[in-house]
């Protein structure tokens, strides 16, 4: 795999819809805890409370936060094939997703940034020895136990927390994801991309992080986008297996 480039920076990517509340704050979290070792990429899906004004404000006194605009919600998935298409046209060394409702840690980017020089991709896993989540009910934990469960035996992903959204990805690996062919939002799109990654030798790690249900704001979590990863799941598993069965 070609080297990272010299003087490197990681770019973080955090999509948002009506998040205005949260940005000062994760802002405030994420440079505390990298410095100028990373930049900020605010991906806003044109919030109607004012998200896209509000870093506008921030990006005006800082050089390390930006800002695309889009027209409309157009999801999560696009948000990030953005996200990561700017970053690789300006030569960043790595691809950090994070949502912006807090439910990530910004504190622990660093952690996924170190883990990160010895794989091609990390993940902020739940579901690993010392993870954990927060502020869940039972019927949530159970159906993400489950989901998570059911992809590592369909797929055999051999990742506890394929659904996670708190990943770090090396650059040099993304190109080869093929990321404009990808058409799946939320949970799908980041099976997919662990799918694709897996099959084409790249390299997993997972360290445990601490999920907390965000505090304020409203979850953009519906049963269409968990309808649409089990559908996806289920059908790339059957193509997995057929093109096993091709090569024997």
């Amino acid at each position: 795999m070609p080297k990272d480039p010299p003087g490197r920076r990681a770019l973080v990517v955090v999509p948002t819809y009506n998040e205005r509340d949260n940005v000062d704050i994760v802002v405030s979290r994420l440079f505390e805890a990298v410095g100028d070792c990373a930049h900020l990429l605010v991906v806003d899906d044109g919030s109607p409370d004012g998200t896209a004004e509000q870093v506008k404000h921030i990006a005006a006194e800082r050089d390390d936060v930006f800002l695309i605009e889009r027209a409309g919600k157009l999801g999560l998935g696009t948000a990030y094939i953005e996200g990561f298409t700017w970053g690789l046209q300006r030569g960043y060394w790595a691809m950090v997703e994070m949502d912006a409702d807090l439910s990530h840690d910004p504190a622990d980017v660093p952690r996924l940034l170190d883990a990160l020089e010895h794989t091609d991709l990390v993940v902020g896993s739940r579901y690993v020895p010392g993870g954990a989540v927060e502020n869940w009910g039972l019927v949530r934990r159970l159906l993400s136990r489950g989901a998570n469960l059911y992809v590592r035996w369909w797929l055999r992903l051999g990742v506890r927390d394929a659904t996670a959204g708190f990943r770090a990805y090396r650059a040099q690996i993304v190109p080869l994801l093929e990321l404009e062919s990808v058409h799946f939002e939320g949970y799908g799109f980041q099976i997919e991309l662990t799918r694709r990654l897996v099959r084409r030798g790249g390299r997993v790690a997972e360290i445990p992080i601490t999920f907390s249900e965000r505090a304020v704001g409203v979850s953009k979590m519906s049963p269409k986008i968990v309808l649409e990863a089990l559908w996806h799941v289920t059908l790339s598993g059957v193509l997995d297996t057929a093109q096993v069965m091709r090569k024997r």
